[in-house]
């Protein structure tokens, strides 16, 4: 079964950072792009980061720009998200998947932000 299994998540202070992990099973991760989104409780799930399938080209959201970094290892099959100078409005359940023939979400991985 093809999915994605966000790690890494956790309860931090505020200027704090925290590393995602995005573990793909059952295909083959170089094959695609991926992105990471974030949903807050009772919003919409908003993009926060793209990386294309060989890992040279990456976007940020405008929330996230000089703060968080996306990365991939395609020999391990995960995609990575660096956030650094975590804030409380980046509290929030993180997900990754396909930007091409999507997944159904996974769990995500619960990112607080808190002093």
């Amino acid at each position: 079964q093809d999915q994605f299994v966000e790690s890494g998540g956790g309860l931090v202070q505020p200027g704090g950072s925290l590393r995602l992990s995005c573990a793909a099973s059952g295909f083959t991760l170089r094959q695609y792009g991926v992105s990471w989104y974030r949903q807050h409780p009772e919003t919409e799930r908003e993009l926060v980061a793209t990386i294309a399938s060989g890992g040279l080209i990456t976007n940020y959201a405008d929330s996230g720009k000089g703060r968080f970094t996306i990365s991939r290892s395609n020999t391990r099959n995960t995609v990575y998200l660096q956030m650094n100078n975590l804030k409380p409005e980046d509290t929030a359940v993180y997900y990754c998947n396909r930007i091409t023939s999507p997944l159904p979400w996974g769990q995500g991985t619960q990112v607080t932000v808190s002093s």
